[in-house]
């Protein structure tokens, strides 16, 4: 049969490096349509297939490897060309690789010249750290104290503060959570403690309300106790209360607004000052993706991130079972062989832990990234790592935890959004860039989140919520350092304030802390 119609590759699908076997398509494609590869040859599509998924530019004989990215995806079993590359003709058998050279050294990017680094509108705080933010935080320190806490930010952010009265102030936000007791002791309560810890001397906050039941296993003096074993010294306004001492929930209520209203003067007596972007630390983080994300939005925040590293800065990637696949990328990156070890530790740390449940990372692949063209875990994997752009792996960090060098950092922690992003800013985050194909609206408590779409449909789509498109990339309007560029200029305003992130402007303030093993008792 004639091939009905012929179009060139470059209008319908992306081979995204040249020693891939596939094409991802950019948008539907009908059965018996002609795509002119740029070798000049022609290939026949063999069935109807969506956009985001792939079909073969070879023919890919049984047992030989799929190629994304220039790495394997899965293992053919009989591909011919022009196929719909699915799990009917290709399993997601992937080489595993863990071997180190302990001669492993990779060298350091060259640096941007400090005259030549951009700067940004900071908080500079008394220990030296640097803010994008500065808000008043009401940290409950259980579950059961989350009611009063959101009472007391709600009420307070609508009546005692305005803007053009406390200009200096970003609001009033709390940190409701579903933990401090009936738990094990151990990790969960650790991990509690340590993220609340974090928050509350975060430097995007400038001032604290520690609220507590009273009874609970997470109650002020353990909290007091856990900061001083961190070393750390909340050196800005803090009041405390406790529900069952002052008498109950509503004058637990009334003592958070009467500290809100005492605070409020004192901290819009900090202002932001000109600082070195060597201050901002980034998060970078991805949700709801689609086959794009890893060729447009990931890749194009992986420009910018490097730009931040050159400049002095620090970048957090996590979601530890989406390295997986790629963890062998990322080792070899890392500065040396123990660092590289201790990448593929965390990911097979994960493997255990998750096993322990019953749970594999393969099955992280959401329905809506399987539709969108993520087939497996190795491919969204693989497009999921571009975020942390090309310079090597400084180290690893615990979830929350602060890293204890400058540069690029992997956090251990889970893919799900709504416990990673805190995790992040437990960690220091002071401003995250969040990259979305099929669309997302997540927030955070007190650090901005900048939202990057993969593609201009779902941007166009989703306005409101979405701060820019990677989708020029796509249609080839424009290239992946310019799009990167172009993020890397908007991270610079929001840390500034020049320009809010749109989940700033819709409050989306979400907060969830990951339990790494709890057992409701």
């Amino acid at each position: 049969m004639p091939v009905k119609s012929s179009i060139p590759v470059r209008e319908c699908a992306i081979i995204v490096n040249p020693n891939d076997n596939v094409a991802v398509l950019k948008s539907d494609i009908t059965k018996g349509t002609g795509v002119q590869l740029e070798d000049g040859r022609t290939v026949e599509v063999l069935e109807d297939i969506s956009s985001g998924n792939r079909f073969a530019i070879h023919d890919i004989p049984t047992s030989k490897l799929v190629l994304q990215y220039g790495q394997p995806i899965g293992t053919s079993k009989g591909i011919t060309v022009g196929q719909s590359v699915s799990h009917d003709n290709m399993s997601d058998d992937v080489p595993i690789i863990r071997e180190v050279p302990t001669d492993l050294s990779t060298p350091k990017t060259d640096p941007i010249p400090e005259e030549q680094r951009a700067t940004f509108l900071g908080f500079r705080r008394k220990n030296g750290r640097t803010g994008t933010r500065n808000y008043i935080l009401v940290v409950p320190t259980s579950m059961c104290a989350s009611h009063e806490a959101t009472q007391i930010s709600t009420i307070a952010e609508y009546t005692l503060y305005n803007r053009e009265k406390y200009p200096n102030v970003d609001g009033i936000t709390a940190l409701p959570h579903n933990k401090g007791c009936g738990c094990q002791d151990g990790s969960p309560v650790d991990v509690l403690l340590r993220v609340l810890c974090n928050y509350a001397d975060h430097p995007n906050v400038g001032g604290v309300i520690l609220i507590e039941l009273g009874c609970e296993k997470t109650n002020l003096s353990v909290v007091e106790t856990y900061l001083q074993k961190l070393g750390r010294t909340l050196d800005k306004p803090l009041v405390r209360i406790g529900i069952q001492q002052v008498g109950g929930t509503q004058a637990a209520i009334q003592a958070g607004l009467q500290a809100v209203e005492r605070m409020l003067p004192q901290i819009n007596q900090t202002e932001r000052a000109p600082t070195p972007v060597s201050e901002l630390v980034l998060g970078v983080k991805c949700g709801g993706s689609d086959a794009f994300s890893g060729i447009s939005a990931n890749p194009s925040l992986g420009f910018a991130s490097d730009i931040l590293v050159r400049s002095g800065g620090t970048v957090l990637i996590t979601e530890v079972p989406e390295f997986c696949g790629a963890e062998h990328i990322l080792a070899q990156r890392s500065k040396d062989a123990e660092t590289a070890r201790k990448v593929y530790r965390m990911v097979d740390w994960y493997k255990d832990y998750a096993a322990q449940w019953g749970a594999k990372l393969g099955e992280n692949p959401s329905p809506g990234n399987i539709k969108g063209g993520l087939l497996n875990i190795t491919v969204k994997s693989l497009g999921a790592i571009a975020k942390a752009g090309s310079t090597r792996v400084e180290g690893v960090t615990d979830y929350g935890t602060p890293p204890s060098c400058r540069g690029l950092v992997l956090m251990q922690g889970p893919g799900y959004d709504q416990e990673s992003t805190p995790g992040l800013v437990a960690a220091g985050a002071n401003v995250v860039v969040f990259t979305t194909g099929r669309g997302s609206t997540i927030g955070n408590a007190i650090a901005p989140v900048i939202k990057l779409a993969s593609n201009n449909g779902i941007f166009n789509r989703m306005t409101g919520d979405l701060d820019l498109s990677a989708g020029d990339v796509l249609d080839g309007t424009a290239t992946i350092q310019q799009v990167g560029q172009k993020v890397f200029e908007h991270i610079r305003k929001v840390a500034s304030n020049e320009v809010p992130a749109k989940a700033e402007v819709l409050k989306h303030r979400e907060f969830q802390v990951w339990a790494e093993s709890a057992v409701s008792l």
